[in-house]
């Protein structure tokens, strides 16, 4: 197969306690695509990534990214298949009272043994290697840096030079410009966008900016009430399939 799926969900449902977070999703994305998945609050856009990351279990369907089946997989598959995928939190993730080049190696623990990764925080292991990331990313003279002293544009970069080391063949992110300001934001997807295309890594994205889901990516994938309402490429969706998706969000705050 030329371009095989990166992510392959069948009939997948997520209950996470008494809440039905996903239901029914049916979704195949390729690998290469750069993917936004947009809708209100509560829609089920973390579970979804979270789900193809394989750190929330489906409850029912089929499960696959990069060729594993998560329901089906050994604990040693499903870490194999999690080290070749990145993802990006909102929250960064990072330990802010250690130096970058620490919270960047943070992206190798999983491939590295114990001894390995307890040594790295007395000696800093692969320099050129993390230079060069966050080289990439626009911070390469932060590498001796604290990081709880950065900015938050530039922890968020950490956080995706973390990511540049794991070399994955797919990007997740998760809400990644949601404590940023439009402007770095804006800095942040383009390097997202950038970053997956000469990577040739499949990104995907969740993002409450609609704006730039539509203008920067190649395809949406609109959720509601954990259910897909609409999956199309950007420039076949309208000003309605938008405000049908935020409906009820609307609803409220004119009853507010």
């Amino acid at each position: 197969m030329a371009n095989p799926a990166a992510i392959d969900l069948g009939d997948v449902s997520v209950r996470l306690g008494s809440v039905q977070a996903l239901s029914g999703i049916e979704l195949t994305i390729l690998r290469g695509e750069r993917v936004a998945v947009i809708g209100p609050s509560g829609a089920g856009k973390s579970t979804l990534i979270g789900l193809m990351n394989g750190t929330v279990p489906a409850t029912s369907g089929r499960v696959h990214t990069l060729g594993c089946d998560y329901r089906r997989a050994s604990a040693r598959q499903l870490r194999a298949t999690q080290r070749r995928v990145g993802t990006i939190h909102q929250r960064f993730d990072l330990v802010e009272q250690l130096r970058t080049v620490h919270n960047v190696n943070a992206g190798r623990l999983g491939a590295w043994p114990f001894w390995k990764a307890a040594l790295s925080l007395v000696l800093p292991r692969d320099l050129k290697d993390v230079h060069a990331a966050l080289d990439r990313v626009g911070i390469g003279g932060k590498l001796n840096e604290r990081t709880g002293d950065l900015s938050g544009g530039e922890q968020q970069r950490v956080a995706i030079a973390r990511v540049l080391v794991q070399q994955p063949a797919m990007i997740l992110a998760d809400e990644p410009v949601a404590s940023l300001d439009p402007a770095r934001g804006l800095e942040i997807i383009n390097l997202l966008l950038d970053l997956s295309a000469e990577e040739n890594a499949t990104l995907v994205a969740s993002l409450h900016d609609v704006e730039m889901a539509l203008g920067r990516f190649d395809r949406v994938i609109g959720l509601r009430a954990g259910r897909i309402v609409f999956d199309r490429p950007a420039q076949q969706l309208n000003e309605g399939d938008v405000a049908e998706l935020y409906a009820f969000e609307q609803d409220l705050r004119q009853e507010a």
